[in-house]
């Protein structure tokens, strides 16, 4: 299964070097895994509020090149089993402009209860049936 987000980089993202700063990525990721969460049927916010807590346990980037003001690109999300406690999102940063890949990343999580105990709530079990 593959999803894919469009973004635009805006130039306060953007260093001192006319570049997106590398702390900025991980928002673009974030927003991306959370895009396909709710075009999933899964509500992010919702589980928070049902005190189902998706948290990341590794994160794993490697920067090929940059984004610079301007730029329009889109985030490639490709959820993978890990474990089974366990879930993986590979993802991928492409400039649309030349289908050049600017990062790739491996973005490794799980859930917790209420009593902070890991566990996969049967909606984001799902995601991995078919794998």
């Amino acid at each position: 299964m593959t999803f894919k987000v469009d973004f635009k980089v805006r130039d306060y993202e953007c260093d001192l070097q006319g570049i997106v700063n590398n702390s900025v990525y991980f928002n673009y990721l974030e927003h991306a895994r959370h895009e396909f969460l709710y075009a999933n049927g899964i509500d992010f916010a919702q589980l928070a509020r049902d005190k189902i807590n998706l948290v990341v346990m590794r994160s794993e980037i490697d920067y090929k090149q940059s984004l610079v003001p301007g730029d329009e690109f889109y985030v490639v999300v490709e959820p993978e089993r890990i474990s089974r406690l366990k879930f993986g999102f590979r993802q991928t940063v492409i400039r649309k402009s030349d289908d050049k890949v600017m990062l790739k990343a491996l973005v490794i999580g799980t859930s917790v209860n209420e009593q902070g105990r890991p566990f996969l709530p049967e909606q984001v079990n799902q995601l991995f049936k078919s794998e």
